[in-house]
């Protein structure tokens, strides 16, 4: 069985201003190297400090995807919100 991961990544632009970007994958390591390495999403690219700081674990596909454009309607303070309540030690950096 696959899992589905929906995640927020913390980035630091080229102004030092922090910005969110959420997606979902099937292998988030994979996926948060691609990120760093810039062969990710292209809202990454030029960014520095890519850092995770949330994620949710999905056994379908659909309910991660969901997931996923629900947090993208969040607001800034929502999502930081939601970062405060995960678990800081189920991070991989």
């Amino acid at each position: 069985m696959s899992l589905f991961y929906v995640y927020i990544l913390e980035t630091i632009a080229k102004n030092n201003k922090k910005r969110f970007y959420t997606g979902y994958t099937n292998n988030l390591l994979r996926r948060l190297e691609e990120h760093k390495n810039g062969t990710g999403a292209r809202f990454c690219r030029g960014k520095k400090n890519i850092s995770l700081k949330y994620f949710e674990t999905f056994s379908e596909r659909s309910d991660a995807m969901k997931r996923e454009m629900e947090i993208k309607t969040f607001t800034r303070k929502q999502k930081i919100q939601l970062i405060k309540t995960f678990n800081k030690e189920d991070l991989i950096e």
